[in-house]
């Protein structure tokens, strides 16, 4: 609403006053109006029906405005390719025509590719000899190689390729898939398709377990993040750990730093106490005599049973010091196998996260600016004003990441400083600003260590597979199960992270080709080749 303009001697004290009526009929009136849409979502949820869409788009990764498309030219990537200059042709046709006249000349081919995927039920009996011996006993003739996967059984490698892909990578819930392989002609029952998802994976969860190490070691930073994950009926998490080599994921019960420590550890608990262990107990401020007992005596322990034995030996049985020391040591564990201590961990803030270096996400430190919800003008103004500030401070980060200078981070760490040292007249932007002015050192981490990213988006989108599998399936029923799915998702991330089809490798895996190299060695000739030569931090 526009009030007509009024002159200064027309504003005499009742105008004014009518004026800031007005003001605060019209501020009501939006406040209303956004707490009756709220109540008409929520009455639209508890009918089952979906509320209104509200999708806003980033303020920090805004991108300048399109230009106009000039003539002649041609938007991004669309560009002419040889489309079929790297297909591998399995099957060549020569094509003549019919019909034609006396002193018709052959002047060459002209290729025409057609793709093709060929589904077909193919059931082969195998005939196979049996001799009986001079000696005694007998001799029955092998199958071909390669005809059956390395768990063996009377399916075939590829069948089973194809129901690990369709379930794993398309999706297809396990009913589905059942219809379909019936379909294709296929004679095999729920149970069958049960045990080819979820039974005889273990070279695949070996596999996994090695992504992870190798991730860990061969990394200058991991990003982390987490979601729901109903297992058996009840409320759990998935923790999801990687970059743009690995994807890993593990499901639990709970989320905690205690938790995410074991996801980081995987199957083998390795407890030690050194230099990364003292430091992370004197940030957790644990009593110095706690300190001198656990120093003393043995330092490495292989199991968690060994740990808690010490622990009860050294009369430690407070809850809140049972927790810290074993946080501390299961850190130790990890630089004891040879994971760096500056290590950075990027994360959107969670307590369970902020271990080793941590470094903070500018997109979740941005996002209560975009939530809050203004009572006037004066509040409307200071959020844009204050957005527009992080979203320029940002965009130099991003500079500053892809070309690092050192004489560029006084000046940076100036206009941080400033920034969120500001005071408005709305508490609840100012609350946002100190918590940003508490995480500094988690929001400018990318000024010492350039190769670590400003957000945390990456992580979120290769999280979104459990969101996606939670909202089709609800949950997993048995451990076998949810171990299966985790295992599946971390090695087809990472695959695809790796430049490999997830299905090449499923067949390679199945048949025991070992044509394709183990992910953990590709991980560390990838980091070798990429991050190494980047990771160096920028002196202070």
């Amino acid at each position: 609403m526009e009030l007509p303009e009024i002159r200064p001697e027309d504003r005499t004290p009742l105008v004014e006053a009518l004026l800031g009526i007005i003001r605060q009929v019209v501020d009501r009136v939006t406040q209303l109006e956004e707490d009756n849409q709220l109540l008409r979502d929520e009455i639209a949820r508890l009918k089952g029906l979906k509320p209104r869409p509200d999708i806003k788009p980033s303020i920090l990764e805004a991108t300048q405005p399109k230009t106009p498309k000039q003539e002649g030219s041609k938007r991004p990537g669309s560009a002419k390719r040889p489309k079929t200059a790297e297909l591998h042709i399995h099957h060549e046709v020569e094509l003549h025509p019919e019909g034609l006249p006396v002193g018709a000349t052959f002047r060459g081919f002209e290729a025409y590719v057609v793709q093709e995927l060929v589904i077909e039920n193919k059931n082969t009996r195998y005939l196979r000899a049996r001799y009986g011996l001079p000696e005694g006993g007998s001799v029955l003739a092998p199958l071909p190689p390669g005809v059956l996967p390395i768990a063996g059984g009377h399916f075939g490698a590829n069948l089973i390729a194809y129901i690990l892909d369709q379930y794993h990578q398309a999706q297809v819930t396990e009913p589905l898939l059942l219809e379909q392989l019936w379909e294709y002609g296929i004679d095999i029952s729920s149970g069958q398709v049960h045990h080819i998802l979820t039974e005889n994976k273990e070279i695949f969860h070996q596999e996994k377990g090695e992504i992870l190490a190798a991730g860990l070691m061969e990394s200058s930073y991991i990003g982390t993040d987490d979601t729901g994950a109903r297992h058996r009926g009840k409320n759990g998490y998935c923790t999801a750990i990687g970059n743009d080599l690995f994807a890993y994921f593990e499901s639990t019960d709970t989320k905690s730093r205690l938790n995410f420590l074991h996801v980081l550890q995987g199957s083998q608990r390795d407890y030690a106490i050194n230099e990364a262990t003292l430091a992370y107990w004197k940030r957790q401020k644990l009593a110095a005599e706690l300190v001198a007992k656990l120093t003393q005596g043995p330092q490495e322990f292989v199991s968690e049973q060994a740990w808690q034995t010490r622990l009860t030996e050294l009369a430690i049985i407070t809850e809140r010091h049972v927790l810290i020391a074993t946080e501390g040591a299961l850190i130790g564990g990890l630089v004891a196998r040879g994971v760096s201590p500056e290590l950075i961990v990027l994360s959107d803030g969670a307590p369970q996260f902020v271990i080793f270096v941590h470094a903070g996400c500018w997109i979740h430190a941005e996002r209560p600016l975009a939530k809050l919800v203004p009572h006037n003008d004066e509040h409307r103004n200071a959020i844009e004003k204050i957005r527009t500030e992080i979203w320029e401070l940002y965009k130099d980060l991003k500079a500053y990441r892809q070309q690092p200078d050192e004489a560029q981070r006084p000046v940076i760490e100036a206009r941080f400083d400033a920034l969120v040292e500001q005071r408005t007249s709305y508490p609840s932007i100012n609350g946002v600003l100190k918590e940003m002015r508490d995480h500094r050192a988690d929001l400018l981490r990318v000024l010492e260590r350039p190769e670590v990213p400003l957000h945390n988006n990456a992580m979120e989108s290769d999280i979104r597979e459990f969101v996606k599998r939670r909202k089709i399936s609800g949950g997993t029923r048995n451990d076998a199960g949810r171990r299966c799915r985790d295992t599946f998702a971390s090695l087809k991330k990472t695959c695809r992270k790796l430049g490999i089809r997830f299905w090449d490798y499923l067949q390679d895996r199945i048949r025991g080709l070992g044509q394709i190299p183990r992910l953990a060695d590709l991980i560390r000739k990838k980091a070798r080749q990429t991050i190494a030569p980047n990771s160096q931090a920028v002196p202070a």
